[in-house]
């Protein structure tokens, strides 16, 4: 049986490092099986799910580098809903319930205060037709609700190992809402039945879901798929990512920097207990990929190491990986030898700029020994300039200064670049050339 899984996010907000990290873990586990990988919007309903917003979120996916092999959108398949509805309905599983929601406000409220747990007492399931005509007449339209067998539902979790929950404590779930809308539950199933999906990895805020979703599949004359329940992540104070983080959004993080595969990175290994080693690719990722790894602790996101895990990656980028995006920088010398210099002193690409401006544009430069630099000056090699260059000059200016080539390194680096450190000196020089570092230690 090939492997199918799904990433089926509902469009209501932007997508987050949370949800990122489950498309990112359902799509290694189709690659590590040779499977395939379904993007499925959960757009039900258009009032909480824009155009705009599926457009993002794809666009979000495709920069992470998670393309899918197959694609849907709820919104496109109401008739199967209606038509799966309709039959458990005429099975004698779904039945239609009046009350509003300040009612069962009320129900929920009372059975509180009685020390009873809020389960729905199946109230709408003994109306008679004549009761059902009554409501209506009064304008009251009907939610309809799943009909529960009693007893235990048990599977073999892939994250948390085997659960089982007693259905008896739960109540039948609203299949669809009174304005017509489905809710997520029965239409969820369809879509996994019809497009094959074998395995759900999802947060574990849905745990409790499967007590009503085997059942449904086993209404409708499928097997479940095999389940397996992800911790949430924690942001630093140990709160739970959400959408409305805006922080944590995909968009903001890559606006400010972050690479896609640092980002990979990370997220791949939260709840692991490995390190964020630096990857460039995703099947760098996925070969030591293994669903068994995660644990059931609260993993959280580490800002500061998704910052130094950025700068390794850029590190390690070479020329090829970049020199589109450079190219887009419209820089004339952005080069293969430019980007191996400076590369490992970037903490985001955006610093590019800067350190193009160092090479060959112009800096405020800092001159903090003026007898010094005047040496420095009257002994600045002749061209042309390569990597032996920086050596040199610091040998020479150390042998008629007296001063030591540790204490001379900073000093010239200050007044040649502007900073006190960076790109290793030998590589930086030749791209400075002897005109511009003669001018900038004001010759």
């Amino acid at each position: 049986m090939n492997t199918v899984v799904r990433f089926a996010p509902d469009a209501s907000g932007p997508l987050h490092v949370g949800n990122a990290r489950m498309a990112l873990i359902n799509w290694l586990f189709a690659s590590k099986a040779g499977g395939k990988f379904l993007l499925r919007f959960d757009d039900r309903d258009p009032a909480t799910s824009p155009p705009e917003l599926i457009i993002a979120i794809e666009r979000d996916l495709m920069w992470l580098g998670l393309e899918w092999d197959e694609f849907a959108r709820q919104s496109d398949r109401m008739d199967r809903y209606r038509e799966a509805f309709d039959r458990l309905r005429a099975a004698g599983r779904i039945y239609g319930c009046y009350e509003t929601a300040a009612e069962l406000r009320k129900f929920s409220e009372t059975r509180r205060a009685a020390g009873l747990r809020p389960i729905y007492d199946r109230a709408g399931l003994m109306l008679s037709d004549g009761q059902r005509r009554q409501f209506e007449a009064e304008g009251r339209k009907p939610h309809w609700r799943f009909l529960l067998d009693d007893g235990e539902v048990s599977w073999n979790d892939l994250v948390l190992g085997p659960q089982t929950l007693d259905v008896t404590n739960l109540s039948d779930p609203v299949v669809m809402r009174a304005d017509g809308v489905f809710a997520d539950i029965l239409p969820s199933a369809v879509d996994d039945i019809d497009h094959g999906v074998t395995h759900v990895i999802r947060g574990v805020d849905h745990v409790t879901t499967p007590a009503t979703q085997i059942q449904i599949f086993k209404a409708l004359g499928a097997v479940a798929p095999a389940l397996g329940h992800l911790p949430l992540i924690m942001d630093n104070a140990g709160h739970v990512i959400s959408k409305e983080m805006g922080p944590t959004a995909i968009e903001n993080l890559r606006g400010e920097g972050i690479e896609a595969m640092a980002l990979n990175s990370v997220l791949a290994n939260l709840g692991t207990g490995r390190s964020a080693a630096p990857c460039l690719s995703l099947s760098e990722i996925a070969e030591p990929f293994d669903i068994r790894d995660y644990t059931a602790g609260d993993p959280k996101l580490d800002t500061a190491k998704l910052a130094r895990v950025n700068a390794k990656v850029l590190g390690l980028m070479p020329f090829e990986m970049v020199e589109k995006r450079l190219s887009r920088l419209d820089l004339e010398h952005a080069n293969r030898h430019f980007w191996e210099t400076v590369r490992t002193n970037l903490s985001g690409f955006s610093e590019v700029d800067e350190w193009y401006r160092v090479c060959f544009g112009d800096v405020p430069c800092v001159i903090e020994d003026l007898d010094l630099i005047l040496t420095a000056r009257e002994l600045l090699p002749p061209d042309p300039w390569d990597g032996t260059t920086w050596a040199a000059w610091i040998k020479s200016v150390a042998a008629k200064s007296g001063q030591s080539a540790d204490a001379l390194t900073r000093a010239l680096r200050l007044a040649v670049t502007g900073v006190d450190k960076g790109p290793d000196m030998q590589l930086l020089l030749p791209m400075i050339g002897r005109a511009r570092a003669l001018d900038r230690m004001g010759g």
